[in-house]
């Protein structure tokens, strides 16, 4: 029997921000910079036009001079805010008691604590001590997809299984005016700030996702360490990536259209990276701009979600409910470029 991914809940940050106002934010900050010219133009055509922060645009922690140490712990509460919402409204939903989740897998790559998100949401959900807990923490954009899988797992493993999968980021700490080139500016543009929850069940809470042990799949692509890859100073988190990185989604394809060995994807749920991660995906697959439809709204509308963006895209999947019986790919990319996908079937 497969294991069934229910519809995600997303909790989105408080503050909209547009791609103008960040604009703006560059050019006060950065007003001599030689590729200014450059750096507009490719934020006026990267795909986003609005995206969340849990702060202000001009507060400290996010375009101000705060240290690491309060960027740090200020995302993690931010973090854990959206999570604990996600995962609540995610109950409330399906009308679960905390005592009836069995597996609890969270996936955070911004803000640091220990003990680790995981701990928190015990404590705060009153979920009970002898909850199955792995915790994902440096997964990234690739998390939420990752997160699945080892849900995935464990449901196929233990039969009544309820395993709560909650991922939250705050890639608004890597916007930071110490970084300057270029590929640094489209990040502080791309990504945006969430949360999200679902449950991953023996047997289905509603209609979803079914997906049996054949159906997972996680590849890493040979020497891609340095493709994408995340760094710490005394100024905060910073993401780097090189120029290869953005034909990261060409080079990978090939293994994913090998495991799937032409088995057709009718419903996708695509990682929304950025444009042409989501256009290359949908290629590779035989799709068009209309069948990722979803993820090109997902990065326009509220930006590169980091772990929560697959989840967010499979909620906005269920807004548009695909025919029972459909076949589903949901995949993700993360550093230095890996991919994790479940392949399924669609049920209603």
């Amino acid at each position: 029997m497969p294991a069934h991914i229910a519809r995600p809940t997303t909790v989105l940050a408080p503050h909209k921000i547009t791609t103008a106002e960040i604009a703006d934010d560059i050019r006060a900050h950065h007003p001599h910079h030689p590729r200014l010219g450059a750096i507009l133009r490719v934020l006026g055509n990267c795909g986003v036009e609005t995206r969340y922060f849990t702060q202000p645009l001009d507060s400290p922690t996010v375009n101000g001079t705060a240290e690491v140490g309060d960027r740090a712990a200020r995302a993690f509460a931010d973090g854990l805010t959206m999570a604990e919402q996600a995962a609540r409204a995610t109950l409330d939903r399906y009308r679960l008691q905390p005592g009836d989740i069995t597996g609890l897998i969270t996936t955070h790559a911004t803000g640091w604590a220990v003990p680790n998100l995981d701990i928190h949401l015990v404590e705060r959900l009153g979920l009970r001590p002898t909850v199955r807990r792995t915790a994902l923490t440096t997964t990234a954009c690739a998390g939420g997809a990752h997160a699945l899988v080892r849900a995935v797992e464990q449901a196929l493993l233990h039969p009544g299984s309820r395993v709560l999968v909650v991922a939250a980021e705050v890639l608004s700490t890597a916007y930071n005016h110490a970084d300057t080139k270029i590929e640094h500016m489209i990040y502080k543009a791309l990504f945006g700030d969430s949360g999200a929850a679902t449950v991953v069940s023996s047997d289905p809470l509603g209609p979803g996702l079914a997906v049996d042990a054949h159906g997972l799949f996680e590849y890493v692509l040979p020497d891609s360490l340095t493709m994408y890859a995340g760094r710490i100073d005394s100024t905060g988190l910073h993401f780097d990536s090189t120029k290869q990185a953005t034909g990261g989604a060409r080079h990978v394809m090939p293994a994913v259209t090998d495991w799937l060995a032409g088995r057709p994807v009718e419903v996708p749920v695509i990682h929304p990276g950025s444009k042409p991660i989501i256009l290359d995906t949908a290629d590779a697959l035989g799709l068009t701009a209309t069948d990722a439809r979803h993820s090109l709204d997902t990065l326009s509308e509220e930006g590169n979600l980091g772990g929560v963006s697959v989840l967010r895209v499979l909620e906005r999947t269920h807004g548009e409910p695909p025919a029972d019986g459909e076949s589903a790919l949901l995949v993700a990319y993360g550093p230095g470029f890996s991919v994790s996908a479940l392949r399924g079937t669609w049920r209603d």
